[in-house]
């Protein structure tokens, strides 16, 4: 048999936030971004939940080739763009547009001998500091793309914000200006938000928002979960009790001994670790449910095995249900104890979880 850990992806929940990103991005076209396996999710999973999105936006050629190869159809934006000169036949042959966002890019285009079309967008770094064509060399590499008989003259434009979870934030403010002071006078679709500006920074709509964490329910913002925006999570990551163990006051539990029992007690052995993609760093004190309840970790995350204090749980029993992170446990409270963000748990599921999918 199998091991108890399951992902449960609830694919209604997928559906229903995009359509709540819809009603917030007001009129702006909706570019999925399903990089990562669709965040955790499953690539394809995803997308078909999330098939009423205008594109998608991934982070590689080999993502644009499986969703082509399950039917999807939209306009598929490669967000890092060609890699190397040999990409672009493919990006050809799938249809796929290309980020531009670095000199040697342009120049593998000008070499390439396929006069067809592709389609374009120029990134620009507005102040991230990470991909993108600085201000005052964003023109020139515009010119020297128009210039290209292989490049679509419809070149977009786009941008990527640092700080946009903080919904006040100067740095920001100032990206927005640094964008729109350079493309006033350019024709073609900007987007400059994701899930955080789509939440947060109206002004930053442009004609093309890029959501990611928002789709599948998590929040971008410190302190808030995803529910506190009217998104559902998407994803429900289970397992049960496997041992029942009765352990003496002082005695201590799990790897190098880092909790002892205040006192004679019940801890429960839960089927789920790290080898699992639950995170090693989750400390004690953080939340699981057993049966529906609240119960806190106790002792270091193992590889397949984590233990929890059954204190006020006298009713439990091996076999019962544990919920690590779901709609009534968010995963953003989960990776506050682990140090860490949402986004890195539910794309850190290993291959022996068992995805399992429901339609709620």
């Amino acid at each position: 048999m199998s091991r108890a850990t399951s992902a449960t992806i609830h694919l209604g929940a997928l559906g229903d936030n995009l359509g709540r990103v819809k009603a917030l991005a007001g009129g702006a076209r909706i570019m999925a971004v399903v990089k990562a396996d669709g965040y955790g999710h499953g690539l394809e999973r995803a997308a078909r939940a999330l098939h009423e999105a205008d594109a998608f936006g991934v982070a590689c050629i080999a993502d644009g080739q499986r969703l082509r190869a399950a039917g999807m159809t939209q306009r598929i934006v490669v967000l890092s763009g060609i890699d190397e000169a040999a990409d672009i036949a493919e990006m050809h042959r799938l249809g796929l547009e290309s980020a531009i966002h670095h000199a040697a890019q342009i120049d593998w285009l000008a070499a390439d001998t396929d006069r067809r079309p592709l389609r374009v967008w120029l990134k620009v770094d507005s102040g991230m500091h990470r991909l993108g064509f600085a201000p005052g060399e964003a023109i020139a590499a515009r010119d020297r793309l128009l210039a290209l008989p292989n490049v679509n003259p419809d070149i977009g434009l786009m941008t990527h914000f640092a700080n946009s979870d903080e919904l006040d934030d100067p740095q920001t403010r100032s990206q927005i200006a640094c964008f729109e002071s350079l493309a006033a006078d350019l024709p073609g679709d900007r987007s400059l938000s994701n899930s955080a500006g789509v939440l947060g920074w109206p002004q930053a709509r442009g004609q093309w928002v890029r959501p990611g964490g928002l789709l599948y329910g998590i929040s971008v913002v410190a302190g808030k979960s995803g529910r506190d925006f009217g998104f559902r999570p998407a994803m429900t990551l289970s397992s049960k009790l496997v041992a029942i163990n009765r352990v003496s006051k002082g005695e201590a539990i799990g790897y190098a001994a880092t909790w002892t029992c205040p006192q004679d007690m019940d801890i429960g052995v839960i089927q789920i670790g790290y080898g699992d993609g639950y995170p090693r760093s989750a400390s004690a004190g953080t939340p699981v449910l057993v049966n529906g309840r609240r119960a806190p970790i106790v002792g270091r995350v193992s590889m397949d095995l984590t233990t929890v204090d059954l204190r006020g749980h006298a009713d439990a029993k091996v076999g019962d249900a544990v919920t690590l992170w779901g709609p009534d446990l968010p995963v953003e409270e989960v990776a506050g104890h682990a140090g860490t963000i949402g986004y890195e748990l539910v794309c850190g599921m290993t291959r022996r979880v068992r995805f399992l999918e429901d339609l709620s």
